[in-house]
């Protein structure tokens, strides 16, 4: 099948099967898109959405959220997850407002200066917010390509420099479609060309995906390990987060033990909050959001 066809396939499925969400709403401004690459990254659509609906409400501007504490940030974060994450729109909020007049700017190279703004997050917002040209490799587009245009399974464990040129090489030329294709095959990849049950019936591309055409050859590489969760250093970090969130007034230490077993992983992981600055410490002793 034509390159150009294998586009417009996708695109059409997209204009009939994408999902409705706020931050792919056709009048959200730069700082909507920025907010929602920031949270979405390791994190799941569901999850995210009601909270970002809340970000939005009460800071609908930079300005808005870098007039209010980090701990305010990290406080609405809630439950989703990696909450150093809390802290990115903040600092970020924070340039914007002093050396951007309140405005996310357009140029790949400033978007990469804001504070835990790395590559993919600036490359997103980049397509997202002013339709340019850029080779998106998040765990959806990765996988989707792999199958499409390799024919194997899953990807590398991290992204090669042979996966970026083939990502640029599948993009539409024309910036505008490019944007648009980007999201799709996002799309395609949650909703479709997914990890465990792909439903390839419903695929677009599935006539020129190699990996089918190859008799879905199984995944040979590293093992794939998932990320274990309960008793960990970083359950028992958002641990203390939940019940710093949750009370209006400094927590005593001692109090903290009340709610984990393991005293020796409580005051470790304590001492990782205070160093990422996601917990202070009052003159009195007591335990708080910065």
């Amino acid at each position: 099948m034509p390159e150009s066809l294998l586009h417009n396939a996708v695109l059409q499925w997209y204009a009939e099967h994408r999902r409705v969400l706020p931050w792919r709403a056709a009048d959200i401004d730069p700082w909507g898109v920025l907010v929602s690459e920031v949270m979405l990254q390791q994190t799941g659509v569901a999850r995210v959405l009601p909270v970002y609906d809340g970000w939005m409400r009460r800071w609908p501007t930079p300005a808005a959220l870098a007039a209010d504490s980090p701990g305010e940030a990290v406080r609405m974060w809630g439950r989703l997850g990696y909450p150093r994450r809390a802290l990115r729109p903040h600092a970020t909020a924070t340039v914007l407002d002093t050396a951007y007049d309140g405005t996310v700017p357009s140029t790949l190279a400033q978007l990469k200066a804001l504070p835990g703004v790395g590559d993919y997050t600036a490359a997103a917002v980049l397509v997202f917010a002013f339709r340019g040209r850029a080779a998106l490799l998040d765990t959806n587009v990765r996988r989707v390509l792999a199958r499409w245009l390799v024919g194997a399974q899953f990807p590398a464990s991290s992204v090669t420099a042979a996966e970026r040129t083939l990502a640029e090489s599948a993009l539409p030329a024309a910036p505008d479609v490019a944007a648009t294709w980007s999201v799709a095959v996002m799309e395609l990849g949650a909703l479709v060309c997914t990890a465990a049950s792909p439903s390839c019936d419903q695929c677009p591309i599935r006539e020129a995906c190699r990996w089918r055409l190859a008799g879905y050859p199984a995944y040979v590489g590293p093992p794939r390990r998932s990320q274990p969760y309960a008793g960990t250093d970083r359950h028992c970090r958002g641990s203390i987060l939940a019940l710093l969130r949750d009370s209006d007034a400094p927590v005593a230490q001692d109090v903290l033990g009340e709610g984990w077993p393991d005293a020796a992983q409580l005051s470790r992981a304590l001492q990782s909050l205070l160093n990422d600055g996601l917990v202070v410490q009052r003159c009195d002793g007591g335990l708080a959001l910065p």
